[in-house]
């Protein structure tokens, strides 16, 4: 196999579109918080479980199987319902708003 022939393929991968808009918009309502400091391990690992599922799928498309893409599939999974989790207790300490939370979801 040639290097150029996977050149990227992530990238016309439609779930990992939707991913990477989705960790772009978490990022986005992230920058605007002003919470108190000690809130700021949630804060960060809101950010890295969002960022981790376009992430996952994009290594899982590199890798030279589909059994490999699968099970890299399962972790992007996993680290959605990490996202979906967290997004949860922001909406009930109230850190987000309802249409924010009802985006997210």
């Amino acid at each position: 196999m040639k290097h150029t022939d996977v050149t990227l393929s992530f990238e016309d991968v439609d779930v990992w579109q939707k991913a990477v808009d989705f960790a772009e918009e978490v990022v986005s309502v992230i920058d605007e918080f002003s919470s108190d400091r000690r809130y700021f391990r949630l804060i960060e690992q809101l950010e890295s479980s969002a960022t981790s599922i376009a992430m996952n799928i994009a290594e899982g498309k590199g890798r030279f199987s589909k059994k490999e893409f699968a099970q890299f599939l399962y972790i992007a999974r996993g680290s959605l319902f990490e996202t979906s989790t967290l997004i949860e207790i922001f909406k009930r300490r109230n850190w987000i708003n309802e249409t924010q939370y009802n985006n997210f979801r």
